[in-house]
Parts: structure tokens; sequence; C-alpha cells
């Protein structure tokens, strides 16, 4: 009898160890996903747009096809990197973070300059306006791309996840970066679903809605999702700029370049102490963010050039010439 109350203590113990071990996978991961809300954002405000103009029916899958190569991309691909990166060579994290923090800040800038006429953005890609004339083809060819651009931006979420796992055991990095994955993926391609039948969940209801309350919501919902979409690409575009700005200048300072963040960090305790102390912690921190906003949106425009004259054309070559050959 002794022996078993002993061995029921000690599952007891491990079930105590396995508890606390999923409250910090759990916990760890809320931390390092909300810190990767800027691509976050942006993924879920970009990726609508790869199932405009197919039929309705066909919008899901696509999206769940989506879905699935982005989790392919995070589990299979990148938190393997990450992991042998964490293990092998911790010191290549910061630079390749600073590198993915770039990226965010070119592709906000980007968007900023296009809106502004100072950039033709992504519209001037060779062949854009050839479709094939089957919509399986076509549908594939938008999935693929979708897929790709879900690499570039996986790659800095996780990358940033892994930033902000406190040093632990292996296991314990890999349950948070998986856990990471599969929250972000299934937020943003959840998100999208319901952005997406969002209009026909409108339009149904304007045409069969016995009652015209009902029908009149249904019209001011379609009539919201066009304006709820570029709302959402501003939000995204302002949040790519302020974490991109942000893990630059904090990239620096971790360089010994701190001149920079201690300038910015200076100047938001000033306008904090300009309001009442009970939001001048609020106040500071949105001081911050909106200074490495303004921040990441100049860097951004400085790279507006390497990145459509030197690193496009090469990554399009390397993939229209992947698809040649296939």
């Amino acid at each position: 009898m002794s022996g078993l109350i002993a061995l029921l203590d000690d599952v007891a113990a491990i079930a105590k160890v396995a508890a606390a071990s999923v409250d910090d996978v759990i916990g760890q991961a809320s931390k390092a996903s909300a810190k990767a809300a800027g691509a976050v954002i942006d993924d879920a405000a970009v990726t609508p747009k790869y199932v405009h103009g197919f039929e309705a029916s066909r919008e899901l899958p696509i999206i769940w096809r989506i879905t699935k190569g982005s989790l392919r991309n995070k589990l299979v691909f990148l938190l393997p990197a990450g992991l042998v990166l964490s293990e092998f060579a911790p010191w290549a994290i910061p630079p390749l973070l600073m590198l993915g923090g770039a990226y965010l800040c070119f592709e906000g800038a980007e968007k900023v300059a296009h809106v502004l006429g100072l950039s033709e953005g992504h519209e001037d890609h060779p062949g854009k306006a050839e479709k094939p004339d089957d919509p399986a083809v076509l549908e594939e060819q938008k999935a693929e791309g979708a897929i790709k651009t879900d690499f570039i931006l996986s790659a800095e979420i996780m990358t940033i996840a892994l930033s902000q796992i406190p040093e632990s055991t292996f296991w314990l990095e890999a349950a948070v970066l998986a856990t990471v994955a599969v929250i972000i993926t299934v937020a943003v391609y959840g998100s999208v679903a319901l952005i997406v039948k969002m209009d026909d969940l409108g339009l149904t209801m304007a045409n069969n809605g016995r009652l015209g309350l009902t029908r009149a919501l249904g019209r001011g919902l379609v009539k919201a999702m066009p304006r709820f979409l570029k709302l959402l690409t501003v939000v995204g575009t302002m949040a790519m700029l302020w974490v991109g700005g942000s893990i630059i200048v904090h990239g620096l300072e971790e360089l010994g370049f701190g001149a920079i963040g201690h300038w910015i960090h200076d100047a938001a305790v000033g306008v904090a102490h300009l309001v009442p102390a009970s939001v001048q912690n609020a106040t500071e921190w949105a001081a911050t963010a909106t200074m490495d906003g303004v921040f990441g949106l100049a860097l951004g425009l400085l790279l507006i050039p390497v990145g459509e004259k030197v690193v496009t054309p090469i990554w399009r070559a390397v993939f229209n010439r992947k698809a040649q050959a296939a």
C-alpha cells in the first residue's frame, strides 16, 4: 500500500511539473506572439487579396491550402532552423532579427511611398497582367505566391519569437516555438477566413433577410468591408514600421550603438512628463512607438532603391527560373 501511495505521489509531482511547463510554454508563447504583432497584422491585411476574383465556393479551400503551407513553413523548415541557431549559433540571432526588422521597414515604407506616388511597389512585376485561362492553374499560382510571401513573414515571426524566449531547455524552446507557430497561423488565417466570408454573409442578409433591419445590416456589412480592409492595411503598415524600427533600434544598442535608442527614450520620457501621472506610462509607450515608427519609415525609404533595384530582381529571377524549369 505504501508503494502505491509513493507511486501516486510521484505521478502527482510529475503532473505538477508538466502543468508548470505547459504554463511556461503558453505564457512565453503569448509574449513572443505579441512581439510579432507587426508581421501578423500585415499578414492578415495582405492575404485576402489572394482569393480576390475567385468563386465564393473556392475561397475557403484556397485559404485552407495557404494555412497548411504556412504551418509547413513554420514547423518543418523554420522551427528546426531556429532551434539549430539557438543551440549552435545564438550570436547569429540578433543580426538575423535586424535583417528581418529592416525588411519590415522596407515593406512598410514601400507601401507609404506607393500611396504617395513615389514608388511602383509590386505593381511593376513582369507578366503581372498575364493570367492563365484555367481557373485551377490560377488558383495554384495564387496559393503558391501566398505561401512564398508567408515564408518571409513567418521567418520574421519565428525569429522575433525565438529572441523573446528566455534561456531554457531545448525542448521548452521547441514547444514554445511550435505553440507560437500554431497560435499565429490559426489567428491570422482564421481571421482571414472570417474577413473574406463577411461579404457573402452581408449579401445573404441583404437579399434573404426577413426583417428590414436584417437587410439593412447586410447592406451595411457589404459596404463596410472594403473600408475595414483599408483600415487593416493602414494599421498593418504602421505596426510594421513600429516593430521594424524598434527591432533595429534595440539591435543597434546591443551592438554598442545606443545613441538613437537613448535619444528616443529621453524624448519619450520628456513627452510623458507633460501629461498627468495617471497616463504617463501609456504616453511614454505611445511616444516611443511613434518615434520607432518614424525611424523605421526613414530607414525603409532609404532601403527602397536597394530593395526594388537589387533584391527584388534577384528574387524574381530565381523563382521565375524555378517556375520555368518546373
